[in-house]
């Protein structure tokens, strides 16, 4: 809400005539809102699926979306993404399933772009309040998952869990354990770049969202995480201007990390913790055997399959469950034209977000909360399907409309 205010606060000096400012604070309100909801997914379309059709058709309206070349780039890209997801269709058995499946990749991907350009119209004020709602989603999802795996209210056990791993708000523990991710770094961030007072509130959330992460005993989710530390600390320590800037993010490292050590830790002292956490940590188990022999089928099906097979048909056909590895899944769904244009929408966002971390230099460090939080998540691609994650859009939108924005915002300070 914070950053929400200090948004808001801003637009009267930009507002257009046309507009009035008391629709632009509404209409930033909204987004915050929208992205606030977007834990709420126990069934689909979610909350905030519906809300951010709304915004997507609302913000270019109220003039708070700004478009460039490069995001025509982005938005060419998905479309023959999904071109060749409507394509692959053809190949497919059934036509309702697939077709489903691509419309509501089409539906996260025009989203994405309109969040994309209104991230560019102003970088830094959206930014935090899109990170403000999304804490606040994050913060639900992970308190919800500590009460229903500890049974704090009547029936939040069988709610907010699934085969003893808490899921919090969301269907499956795997994307609970990932939505915290982007929200641990940004915690993480304001506490080595906040002042006291306001990094001592975001200190206290780490606790819960780690816990969080813990109990959703997702192995994908735990390798995000420690990569996306790892990365966001190399992108700090590189990019800051003095050696007390260092010596503080060594300092806040060790802690971190001292914490992580005291919670798995005191969650070790709990018995059913303790056991599914051992049975998790391998890879040794059946389901392990049958998703790795799904994915060799699922490259050789690739190779001589140049259309694709229509999204999910490789799981209800083939295999009986799905790839597990968004990369194979994107050429099963999409063809060879599909899946190489979705590893060129990954490329081309990590080197913008890269690009942005230089730039960034000495600066609030959000670019490299972001660029780390999408690695992360690239890496989390190899062991489970991404490309349907609401959270995986919104990064990606961040990234781009940040990266974009910077000439015309350096023109506009120049001017």
């Amino acid at each position: 809400m914070l950053a929400y205010g200090a948004a808001a606060g801003t637009v009267e000096a930009r507002a257009p005539r046309e507009i009035s400012v008391g629709v632009k604070r509404l209409a930033l309100f909204y987004v915050w809102v929208t992205v606030a909801s977007s834990a709420i997914v126990f069934s689909e379309p979610a909350p905030y699926d519906l809300l951010m059709v709304g915004a997507g058709l609302m913000l270019p309206v109220v003039g708070l979306v700004t478009f460039s070349r490069g995001l025509a780039l982005y938005l060419l890209l998905w479309a023959a993404i999904i071109a060749g997801g409507f394509i692959s269709v053809s190949q497919a058995a059934i036509l309702d399933v697939p077709t489903t499946h691509m419309s509501i990749t089409l539906y996260l991907a025009l989203t994405s772009l309109v969040m994309a350009g209104f991230v560019a119209n102003r970088p830094a004020e959206n930014v935090r309040l899109i990170m403000s709602g999304y804490m606040v989603a994050a913060l639900i999802a992970a308190v919800t998952a500590l009460i229903g795996y500890f049974s704090l209210a009547p029936g939040a056990y069988d709610l907010f869990t699934e085969f003893g791993r808490a899921r919090g708000t969301f269907k499956d523990p795997n994307v609970l354990g990932a939505f915290l991710v982007p929200a641990l770094l940004y915690a993480f961030n304001v506490v080595m770049t906040g002042r006291f007072a306001r990094a001592s509130l975001w200190l206290a959330a780490l606790p819960i969202l780690l816990f969080g992460s813990v109990l959703a005993f997702s192995r994908g989710a735990w390798i995000n995480l420690a990569v996306s530390l790892l990365v966001y600390a190399c992108f700090t320590f590189t990019t800051v201007v003095t050696h007390r800037q260092r010596l503080k993010l060594f300092f806040y490292v060790l802690m971190a990390a001292l914490l992580a050590v005291g919670v798995f830790a005191a969650a070790q002292t709990i018995p059913k913790v303790a056991v599914l956490m051992g049975q998790r940590a391998t890879l040794e188990q059946s389901y392990d055997v049958g998703r790795f022999t799904g994915q060799e089928q699922a490259a050789e099906l690739i190779l001589s399959h140049p259309l694709g097979l229509g999204a999910l048909e490789f799981g209800r056909v083939y295999h009986g469950e799905d790839a597990h590895e968004v990369y194979l899944s994107m050429f099963l769904n999409a063809g060879w034209v599909g899946g190489t244009l979705y590893i060129a929408v990954v490329l081309l966002t990590l080197g913008l977000g890269l690009r942005q971390v230089i730039r960034d230099r000495g600066g609030d460090g959000i670019s490299a909360v972001l660029t780390a939080a999408f690695i992360g998540m690239v890496l989390e691609g190899a062991v489970i399907d991404t490309d349907h994650w609401r959270h995986f859009y919104l990064i990606m939108a961040m990234i781009w409309g940040t990266a974009l924005a910077w000439p015309y915002a350096g023109r506009r300070a120049r001017g």
